[in-house]
């Protein structure tokens, strides 16, 4: 189906999204904690969030320099 290994890895990384933000490890993060005065649940809900989105970056330059290495 996903013959490049780019796009395997864009899959993977959106299945690994999708695992990390459903319910049951959600529900890990959901205590009433605090770090440094942020509550425990959003802040891991945001840290997530934004380190799924610098792996997806981190992916999408080095598939431009393969693509460039290639021609």
């Amino acid at each position: 189906m996903f013959k490049s290994l780019g796009a395997q890895r864009l899959l993977a990384l959106f299945l690994v999204g999708c695992g990390l933000l459903n319910f049951p490890l959600l529900a890990l993060w959901s205590q009433n904690v605090t770090v440094w005065g942020i509550p425990l649940f959003p802040l891991a809900l945001f840290s997530i969030w934004a380190l799924l989105i610098a792996a997806l970056a981190w992916m999408m330059e080095r598939s431009d320099r393969w693509q460039e290495d290639g021609e």
